[in-house]
């Protein structure tokens, strides 16, 4: 690099000959001002001292200009400064949707004092019942319209009727029920705590004492001996075979074992499925063909946003319903109803006790709205 030293009394000028000798490519390498003192000390001059460098290799303009830096804090500052307008802009954006965020709350609101009575406490139940508030307001909106364009006195009875009428329609283009006859492996998965195992036991009872159906069983959950003892004992109650797998070639050992059975029930193991990495080990295990139903078992009582971190854990895995466990533990379902919607997923069963094969009820639109109301 070819380096000199540039001085004049301002710093524009200093830049002009920069630019005069080196040209517009020549970098900064350093600045200060130097005072001279004249008249015996009596006064003194300022003079600013550049010192600018070129490299002595030609290159392309554009390759040229790809070159040209600027001093560390200079860079530095324009860093610094193009943080602070990025976080001020998302600051602003924060804001911005908190002011939307009590607006639409305050539209709510005035919507709300405008309802009629009957209208305000069909609205009131659905929310105990802790269905999403978007939905919520989305029916609330088509039942004032339903009132606006009958010109009569509305009912609680009535309303309600007409709610459950609103939500059947948007829950229509869902599955609902048990697995299909088509089907032969029958597969559950789902977070510890569930209750995995007695549901699948549950639905290969009705299976076998109510289709005479010949039913097997495979479980993945070999990190608790408990949870293998008790397959095996709803397993000996039914005279059904039970084969455990450790691996992919034990579950394609297992899948000529039991191919003179009708159905066989796939259990996995209860894991911490907020983790991806559980997901990804079942993925290993299992073979996922077109002879498997797959369903996701959840329980009514965990908090909606906890079921929706398991739930997206599963989303590169092929299924269509959920199964809902604990409805006996909690006064609310609303949830169950917000998750359909949300994740555009059906439901095949809901349980309700321990009870085997009693507690357990294939699911229906219908009845889910009875459940609801």
């Amino acid at each position: 690099m070819r380096m000199k030293k540039f001085t004049a009394e301002t710093m524009p000028e200093v830049m002009k000959k920069v630019r005069a000798e080196l040209g517009d490519d020549a970098v900064i390498i350093n600045q200060r001002v130097v005072k001279q003192k004249k008249l015996l000390g009596l006064m003194s001059t300022k003079t600013f001292e550049v010192t600018a460098g070129i490299d002595d290799v030609e290159l392309p303009v554009k390759q040229a200009k790809s070159k040209v830096s600027l001093p560390t804090e200079i860079v530095k500052s324009a860093k610094q400064a193009e943080e602070k307008a990025d976080a001020q802009a998302e600051a602003l954006r924060n804001e911005l949707a908190d002011v939307k965020a009590m607006l639409q709350g305050l539209t709510r609101q005035q919507q709300a004092v405008q309802y009629p009575a009957a209208l305000t406490t069909v609205l009131a139940k659905l929310k105990k019942q802790e269905l999403d508030e978007e939905l919520i307001t989305a029916i609330g909106d088509e039942l004032f319209t339903h009132i606006e364009k009958k010109r009569v006195q509305a009912t609680t009875e009535s309303l309600q009727k007409e709610a459950a009428a609103i939500l059947r329609k948007k829950l229509a283009h869902l599955p609902m029920g048990g697995f299909h006859e088509s089907k032969k492996f029958i597969q559950l998965l789902g977070p510890t705590g569930v209750g995995k195992t007695t549901t699948i036991a549950k639905i290969a009872a009705r299976t076998s004492l109510e289709q005479k159906k010949k039913v097997g069983f495979m479980t993945t959950d070999t990190y608790r001996i408990a949870a293998i003892e008790q397959l095996k004992t709803y397993a000996g109650l039914l005279q059904a075979p039970v084969e455990i797998i450790y691996s992919i070639s034990d579950y394609e050992q297992a899948t000529k074992n039991l191919a003179r059975q009708d159905i066989v029930f796939v259990d996995t193991a209860g894991r911490n499925y907020k983790e991806k990495r559980h997901v990804e080990e079942i993925t290993k295990l299992l073979n996922f063909h077109e002879q498997m139903e797959t369903y996701v078992v959840l329980s009514s009582t965990m908090k909606q946003q906890d079921l929706c971190d398991v739930i997206d854990q599963f989303a590169n895995i092929p299924y269509e319903k959920f199964i809902f466990t604990k409805l006996d533990e909690t006064n609310s379902i609303g949830t169950i109803i917000n998750l359909m919607v949300k994740y555009n997923k059906g439901l095949s069963y809901y349980a309700s006790g321990q009870e085997v094969p009693e507690d357990i009820e294939e699911a229906s639109l219908d009845r889910l709205i009875a459940l609801l109301f």
